[in-house]
C-alpha cells in the first residue's frame, strides 16, 4: 500500500525530465508495480470477505484493516477500457503478439475498479483465442452472454445439490432481481414439494441462501435487494 502511495505522489509531479522518469522506472518498474498491486488487491479482497462474513466475530486485527481501495483505483482502467483491450488482444496475429493473455489479466488485476467483475472477466479471457478477432461491441455482448451462462450453470448446480427444480430456482431468482425485493414466502414455496417439517425446511432454506446470496448479488450488479440482509 505504501509503495502505491509513493507512486501516486510521484504521478502528481508533471515537471519530471526524462532522466528522472527513467530513474523512477528503474527503481519502480511498471511490471513489478502491477504485480504488487494485483497481489495486494487479491489479499485485500479475501480479508474484506472475512470482515463482511464474520463481522464482529472476525479477528480484531482483520476488523481494523483499512484497505484504501481508492489508492488502487485507476481513471484509465474502467470497463470500456478493458473490453477494448480484450478486443485488441483477439485481433493480434498469433506470431506477432504484443500482449499476452497473462499481461492482459495483469492489467485487469492491478486496478481496484473492477474487483467485483475480475473473476468473471478473467474466466472469459481464458476462453478467447488470439487470431479470432472480435470488436469491442462483440466482446461486450459475448461477455454478457458468458456471464449469464455461468450464472445459469451455477444455479443448476445449486438446485441439484438442494434437491430443487432448476427452472423453479431460476424463476425464483429472476423474480427477486426484477423487483429487487426478497420474498421469504416464495423461498418457502420452493421446498413445498419436499414435504419437510418446519425445522428441517428452515435449515434447508438457510443452507440454500448461503449459496444463493453471492449469485443474487452478482445479478443485482451493485443494487441493493430489499430484505436480503436478514439472510446474510
Amino acid at each position: 500500500k505504501e509503495v502505491q502511495r509513493l507512486k501516486t505522489q510521484l504521478d502528481q509531479y508533471t515537471d519530471l525530465n526524462e532522466e528522472q522518469k527513467a530513474k523512477i522506472e528503474e527503481l519502480m518498474p511498471e511490471e513489478q508495480l502491477r504485480s504488487f498491486r494485483s497481489s495486494y488487491l487479491e489479499i485485500a479482497r479475501q480479508l474484506k470477505e472475512i470482515q463482511q462474513k464474520e463481522g464482529d466475530n472476525a479477528p480484531e486485527n482483520i476488523q481494523q484493516l483499512d484497505f484504501e481501495f481508492v489508492l488502487f483505483a485507476s481513471a484509465l482502467v474502467d470497463y470500456d477500457y478493458i473490453m477494448n483491450l480484450i478486443a485488441k488482444y483477439t485481433q493480434q496475429q498469433p506470431k506477432k503478439q504484443k500482449m499476452t493473455r497473462e499481461q492482459l489479466i495483469g492489467v485487469l488485476s492491478s486496478s481496484a475498479n473492477l474487483m467485483e467483475e475480475r473473476d468473471d472477466i478473467t474466466d472469459y479471457i481464458n476462453t478467447l483465442e488470439v487470431g479470432k478477432p472480435l470488436n469491442e461491441q462483440q466482446i461486450k455482448d459475448d461477455y454478457q452472454k458468458f456471464k449469464e451462462e455461468k450464472i445459469a450453470k451455477k444455479l443448476s448446480e445449486i438446485a441439484q445439490k438442494h434437491g430443487l427444480s432448476t427452472l423453479a430456482l431460476q424463476q425464483f431468482t429472476d423474480n427477486i432481481i426484477s423487483r429487487m425485493i426478497f420474498d421469504a414466502e416464495k423461498l418457502s414455496e420452493l421446498f413445498e414439494a419436499l414435504d419437510l417439517g418446519w425445522k428441517e425446511r428452515t435449515k434447508r432454506e438457510l443452507a440454500l441462501m448461503q449459496e444463493l446470496i453471492p449469485v443474487l448479488k452478482k445479478k443485482a450488479e451493485g443494487r441493493e435487494i430489499s430484505g436480503l440482509k436478514a439472510y446474510e
